[in-house]
């Protein structure tokens, strides 16, 4: 296919938008949620929220929105303008429609499946090269006005990655970062890595297509050392224990 060139403004100067310095907060609870997208979308929503202050308060009567350019796209997470572009186009088609999905913690007697969207209008400049989200109102408490029970971690150590299995563990990790020790019972991983059936069937089939893969890729890519092991009751695997520590030689120059 053959497409006519970008037409991109030149990028300002605005040291608020480094990688570098932009963090990636969320609530526990959409930590451990099932987010219902892919790796591009996942790159596009995080680079999204690390534009909010998680600490402010939003006017309550406008909608909280995001523009993200095709070349803050390219240049954050290292693919060609184009592909940035693509990503961007493609994203716009079906982002509205992609669902949060979590169990209510408030629920006590009876189970209560949550889902809600991530946003509630996408906008999308043809041409332009920047997309425009509008949270939908439901997850807004989840990104800003935090004071508790929410996770942070820079935007830059997850930016080098290329499966989204270990950008949701790594989630997971820094939830815990200040101990170091992440606990949890294995159907919350599965829900929070979205396994596929098949994992969730063998356990075999989780290690080599989940587990491994994504430490391996958090070692060399953020410089995490971790190690981890089953939680047994009898021969069934309930949970899973990850200690993890930064590697005093960091990670890799990718």
């Amino acid at each position: 296919m053959v497409r006519g060139k970008l037409k991109v403004p030149p990028k300002k100067e605005n040291k608020a938008l480094e990688p570098t310095e932009r963090h990636v907060t969320l609530s526990n609870v959409l930590i451990r949620a099932a987010q219902g997208l892919s790796l591009s979308e996942k790159r596009i929503m995080s680079a999204c929220i690390s534009q909010l202050d998680s600490r402010r308060r939003p006017d309550p009567y406008k909608p909280l929105t995001v523009k993200l350019h095709a070349h803050d796209y390219a240049e954050t997470f290292g693919v060609h303008p184009d592909t940035a572009y693509d990503e961007l186009q493609s994203a716009a088609k079906v982002l509205r429609d992609r669902l949060i999905r979590y169990e209510n913690p408030k629920a006590s007697k009876h189970t209560r499946i949550v889902e809600m969207r991530w946003v509630g209008r996408v906008t999308y400049a043809k041409g332009e090269g920047w997309l425009e989200l509008a949270f939908w109102h439901e997850v807004v408490p989840h990104l800003v006005m935090l004071r508790e029970k929410f996770t942070t971690y820079r935007l830059s150590q997850a930016a080098g990655l290329r499966s989204l299995y270990s950008w949701r563990m790594l989630e997971l990790l820094m939830q815990f970062k200040s101990t170091g020790l992440l606990r949890i019972p294995i159907e919350q991983f599965w829900d929070a890595v979205e396994a596929p059936a098949s994992c969730r069937k063998d356990f075999f089939n989780l290690r080599n297509r989940v587990i491994d893969p994504a430490v391996k890729e958090l070692k060399e890519k953020d410089g995490l050392k971790i190690e981890w092991d089953r939680v047994k009751e009898g021969r069934k695997v309930v949970g899973l224990e990850f200690r993890f520590t930064r590697d005093p030689q960091g990670a890799l120059d990718l």
